[in-house]
């Protein structure tokens, strides 16, 4: 056996039948050349690859297109697809002008880099889906972003048919979106249309079994879901829109007839996709009925538009926490009676519609009770008595602040007997600017059955107000207090009262309103509800 040296002195063989064996041997394509760029050395792995390639092939001219490129460049590297393989090939010198071209098959790195970046873009499709069904509360909102969401991704055309919300609509109604379109439409669909789509009828009818993608089925009724000029769509996939309590719907996904099918995981995605659309109707639809119960609550729960009462003058402020649902545990009333009237201001424990239930209570037990007894200090005993005679009493633990006054006009202006249940003080504006406290004290209504209340007397001449107040308007906060402790206090109150002596109810309310408003400077504020009492000429 002939030996050669390696340049750091270990002995190499010379064996040439070893030396093929050695590359025969390797998982690449070995192709070498001479100093004329014809082939002289093809291993076994190359003659598997590139078969047209053998020994005395000019490399330049080969088959393989993007090889003989980069031979006829000089470039070091080409990629390929031969015989449903991907070839990548780099170049190395030699001894002289002789090369050396190693080709490795990476069709599977592809398909996995493929595959890869495909999961990507459906986990993407899915995160921008979530985060835009999740933002739509409200059933047109979900129903557009269904459409448009689909569409170019999963389907060229995308029709939602929700099923409907009232016994009055037989038919679903449509949504479309196509590519292409500035915005989607809508129509009534068809009646023949749940009949004429395979799988449309159980989709609605709020079947769970897989979608399936409809090839090549006749389709005339889906025509009039389809955009002008669109032509026979080439494949349609059904799916429900399912949510906890059944089919809330059903999507279909229609591709032209030169787009690819709908594969597995195509089929895979749909379903995931009908399925958060189908939840995100489904809570938009509970929200919309939310919302419903909220405005119902709302009307009932306002405080409602005060009385004529003859020589006297009354106006009302109202705001509920945040301003939003409109709704809160403030409230005041005002019954009219022949020598007068009879008011009522308070103050319910906690915030929202629980509040407000106990709202709708006092107020309905105040209806009732002030046609037996009209006596500010007696009804309110009543009303305590009420509150604890109601079947969840044992159950609860809200109590209500509360002033409840009567109004008796008198030869040279008002008489009134305020009763108070923990309620801040009301405040007496006289037409000088002065301010005075009325002390009611007394304990908050339904707090206790034996609990103790207290009355005062006070009289309002011409030109004085009588201020009844929740504690929302002395506790609202400066938001830009970064302690959260500085409030509107009591002090700037009475410095707004002294500034609006001598006006009319109205803009005394007004005065207040907007102070407590600059105050917060428009941020959530804890419910306001004021009454403010006069002598009209």
């Amino acid at each position: 056996m002939t030996t050669t040296q390696h340049p750091g002195g270990t002995p190499l063989p010379a064996d040439e039948r070893l030396a093929r064996e050695l590359l025969d041997g390797l998982a690449e394509a070995v192709l070498t050349t001479d100093e004329t760029g014809r082939v002289t050395l093809v291993n076994a792995m190359a003659a598997e690859l590139i078969p047209e390639v053998d020994a005395g092939t000019e490399l330049a001219g080969c088959p393989v297109t993007a090889l003989a490129q980069a031979v006829a460049s000089g470039a070091d590297r080409f990629d390929a697809d031969h015989h449903g393989r991907r070839l990548r090939g780099v170049r190395r010198q030699l001894a002289g002008t002789r090369w050396a071209w190693y080709v490795r098959d990476v069709t599977e790195e592809h398909a996995r880099a493929d595959a890869l970046l495909v999961e990507r873009r459906r986990t993407a499709f899915l995160a921008q889906a979530g985060s835009r069904l999740a933002l739509a509360l409200h059933r047109d909102q979900v129903l557009l972003a269904t459409t448009t969401l689909a569409v170019p991704y999963l389907a060229d055309v995308a029709v939602a048919l929700p099923r409907p919300t009232a016994p009055a609509e037989p038919h679903p109604r449509w949504i479309r979106y196509a590519d292409g379109e500035p915005a989607p439409i809508t129509g009534l669909a068809s009646p023949a249309l749940t009949s004429s789509v395979p799988g449309l009828a159980e989709a609605l009818a709020g079947d769970r079994a897989e979608p399936g993608p409809w090839p090549d089925a006749p389709l005339t009724d889906l025509a009039d879901l389809l955009p002008p000029g669109f032509g026979p769509p080439g494949m349609v996939l059904v799916s429900p829109l399912l949510s906890a309590s059944g089919s809330a719907g059903a999507l279909l996904l229609i591709r032209r007839a030169g787009r690819a099918g709908f594969d597995r995981r195509d089929v895979e995605l749909a379903r995931e996709f009908a399925t958060r659309a189908g939840a995100a109707l489904a809570t938009a639809d509970l929200h919309g009925e939310q919302a419903h119960l909220a405005r119902v609550l709302q009307t009932s729960l306002l405080p409602p538009e005060l009385p004529v009462v003859p020589g006297v003058s009354l106006a009302g402020g109202y705001r509920a926490a945040g301003d939003t649902l409109r709704i809160g545990g403030d409230f005041y009333e005002v019954f009219p009676h022949p020598r007068g009237a009879l008011f009522a201001l308070g103050d319910v424990c906690g915030k929202g519609v629980g509040a407000a239930v106990l709202t709708g209570r006092v107020r309905q037990s105040l209806q009732t009770l002030r046609l037996v007894e009209q006596r500010p200090l007696e009804l309110i005993h009543l009303l305590n008595q009420a509150l604890f005679d109601a079947p969840d009493a044992a159950r609860r633990n809200q109590f209500t602040t509360l002033l409840l006054g009567s109004l008796d006009r008198g030869p040279t202006g008002l008489d009134l007997r305020v009763a108070g249940g923990g309620h801040p003080a009301p405040l007496l504006v006289t037409a000088d600017g002065t301010v005075t406290p009325v002390p009611v004290g007394g304990m908050p209504v339904g707090a206790l059955t034996a609990a103790r209340f207290a009355e005062s007397r006070v009289h309002l001449d011409p030109g004085d107000l009588l201020l009844a107040y929740t504690d929302g308007v002395t506790e609202a906060r400066d938001p830009r207090d970064p302690r959260d402790t500085a409030m509107f206090g009591e002090v700037r109150l009475r410095a707004a009262l002294v500034a609006a002596a001598g006006q009319p109810p109205a803009a005394l309310i007004d005065r207040v309103l907007r102070a407590v408003d600059d105050w917060a400077g428009g941020q959530a504020h804890d419910d306001i509800a004021m009454l403010a009492v006069g002598v009209s000429a």
